[in-house]
């Protein structure tokens, strides 16, 4: 040492001359290219010389305790890598399972167990289609041929959905992730499976897909709606015509008249057009409906007692048509006749649907709450409804059938054989007008449950006393009709004429302005839609500037609910729909009259 310690730095000369030897020996701990420590001896004990035999012993030791010490710390980080991987695995959110290449499972994490209720002593060594059951039939064929389909040198992941049935009888969707691993000699030795629970994005995504279909359809109805209110506006100012000059000249016919055969006809005719139009009206749902506090079952009872039932009872003679009607039923609001007409149209679509054959078709009435949402042909809320149910046990729909049951002249039976192919979409476009929603059920062979639900009410509806003629006749007041239509104006002057009013006409709203400041009218007859210049709605408006107590009724054959009731809103007392008739237009304009010598009355 004392010939090389002036080659020493000032630490190891310090540490050298603290040492009692003469001698020392230095040995690097190195693996390969690092450097890992060093083994230091000296003599100073035993004061024997060191020689080359210590260093190769000392170099041999240095050797062994490098791999050794490269070994506990490969280890150490080994055992590190793995409980990450445990921990990563085992606490994970999703199925994490390997199955070898016979399908036999190998690896079954504590999700896994948790979710299928197994532990993993009880899967491990088994098949997986032993384990996991598919709710379809087939669905997981693709893990049979799993190992065939797997090629060595695809790094892309697979991936399959599939639907179990759970012990509880739950069923849930999985999406599965399945990569293969190999062996370097291109071996597969294990698949890795790793399940993602999707339940709630299927059901979210089917939810999607009816409400899709919901309002598809309501578009389509709507679209065809505006169609439809367009052709009825036309034909009803074309009807008027038809239905109202026979009446005129059924009035000034004598009763021996051999013409009075023909104007009959020709106005029965009319009115039967006219009923079309108002199943347009309905439709397009600018049908302007009465509302007024109804029993659903009175609706029923009414109608089995009609000539319309009588008829559909002798064509179908083998249909048994029975009712089940709960007599302390909560009332709904609404209109008696559309309803009624909605009534006809089910009825006669379950009676038609027994074909011919021995069948029953039952009408049903109650109260019912439901305590959970119903997500069926409709979306219905929880609460208190009005139900009414028509059953049939006739020969039932497709499903393809059903979602296009109320589509305007779409229909199963021949054409020709029943109709107008309006009569679904008319029920359709009353329930809607109704605030009530549909639950259908329809099984091919097995027959047709309809389920309607209205909001109920607790008003008490009025009875509606027939009236003479009499009652509605005029005593002189003058009246101005507005109508764009010169026919309109000709029937409207004719009828009120004769019923004893001083009428004047007019083509427009701009018109109807100049005439009342020349003369004030006791009431005004107001057509809603009018080809140019001011509607209906903007007439009064303009009226009721220059005269606020002006008395008016709204007549005509297309009129948005919107803009009735902004007019009734501003004043207008009545609403008479076109093709109107001798009673329907005369009472209402007794009515409105009447109504302003009530107030006049009560406020000289």
């Amino acid at each position: 040492m004392d010939e090389i310690v002036d080659d020493f730095s000032e630490r190891s000369k310090k540490i050298a001359m603290s040492l009692a030897g003469k001698s020392m020996i230095c040995v690097p701990i190195a693996y390969e290219d690092q450097v890992l420590g060093i083994i230091a001896i000296d003599n100073s004990n035993t004061e024997r010389p060191l020689t080359q035999s210590d260093v190769s012993l000392l170099m041999g030791v240095a050797s062994q305790l490098a791999v050794g010490i490269v070994n506990t710390r490969s280890y150490t980080q080994l055992q590190a890598s793995e409980k990450k991987y445990r921990d990563l695995v085992e606490n994970a959110h999703s199925i994490i399972l390997r199955i070898d290449p016979a399908g036999r499972i190998v690896f079954f994490n504590k999700f896994a167990q948790k979710l299928f209720g197994y532990s993993e002593s009880q899967v491990y060594g088994k098949s997986i289609s032993e384990v996991l059951y598919p709710a379809i039939s087939g669905s997981q064929y693709w893990i049979d041929t799993l190992a065939e389909a797997i090629l060595p040198d695809s790094d892309i992941p697979r991936v399959e959905e599939t639907a179990y049935a759970l012990e509880n009888g739950q069923t849930i969707w999985i999406a599965w992730t399945y990569r293969a691993i190999f062996s370097a000699d291109g071996k597969l030795i294990e698949i890795l499976c790793i399940g993602n629970d999707i339940t709630q994005l299927k059901q979210t995504i089917e939810e999607n897909a009816k409400l899709e279909i919901q309002l598809i359809r309501a578009q389509k109805m709507e679209a065809l709606g505006t169609l439809a209110g367009g052709v009825a506006h036309d034909l009803n100012n074309v009807l008027a015509g038809v239905i109202n000059y026979p009446e005129l000249m059924l009035m000034r016919l004598p009763q021996d008249s051999p013409l009075r055969r023909y104007a009959t006809s020709i106005q029965k005719s009319g009115e039967r057009a006219a009923a079309i139009v108002q199943d347009l009206l309905t439709l397009a749902r600018r049908n302007v409906v009465q509302i007024e506090a109804i029993r659903l079952n009175d609706v029923v009872s009414e109608y089995i007692s009609s000539p319309e039932f009588d008829r559909l009872r002798l064509n179908h003679p083998l249909a048994k048509v029975s009712s089940l009607l709960d007599p302390h039923v909560n009332g709904i609001l609404g209109s008696s006749v559309q309803l009624s007409k909605a009534v006809m149209n089910l009825v006669t679509n379950a009676v038609e649907a027994l074909e011919g054959k021995p069948g029953d078709v039952t009408i049903l009435t109650e109260n019912c709450r439901l305590t959970d949402q119903i997500d069926a042909y409709e979306r219905i809320p929880p609460g208190g409804y009005v139900r009414l149910t028509v059953v049939d046990t006739g020969c039932g729909m497709a499903t393809d059938d059903l979602r296009r049951i109320f589509e305007p002249f779409f229909s199963r039976k021949k054409m020709g054989r029943s109709g107008t192919g309006l009569g679904m979409a008319v029920v359709w476009g009353t329930i809607k007008d109704h605030g009530g929603l549909f639950d259908i059920h329809s099984t091919p062979g097995r027959g047709t449950r309809f389920d309607i639900y209205f909001p109920p009410t607790l008003k008490e509806g009025k009875k509606v006393e027939a009236i003479s003629v009499e009652t509605y006749r005029g005593n002189g007041e003058k009246i101005l009709i507005i109508d764009d239509e010169e026919s309109q104006r000709e029937i409207a002057h004719e009828i009120l004429t004769d019923l004893g009013y001083k009428i004047k006409t007019v083509p427009s709203g701009e018109a109807a302005i100049e005439a009342l400041k020349e003369e004030p009218a006791d009431l005004v007859v107001l057509d809603m839609i009018m080809a140019s210049g001011m509607d209906g709605l903007d007439t009064y408006r303009q009226i009721v500037l220059q005269c606020p107590s002006q008395r008016a009724i709204i007549a005509s054959g297309f009129s948005e609910n919107e803009k009735v009731q902004q007019a009734m809103q501003l004043g207008v007392g009545q609403y008479v729909k076109k093709p109107y008739n001798r009673e329907g237009l005369g009472k209402a304009v007794r009515q409105e009259l009447d109504r302003k010598v009530e107030l006049m009355t009560q406020n000289p």
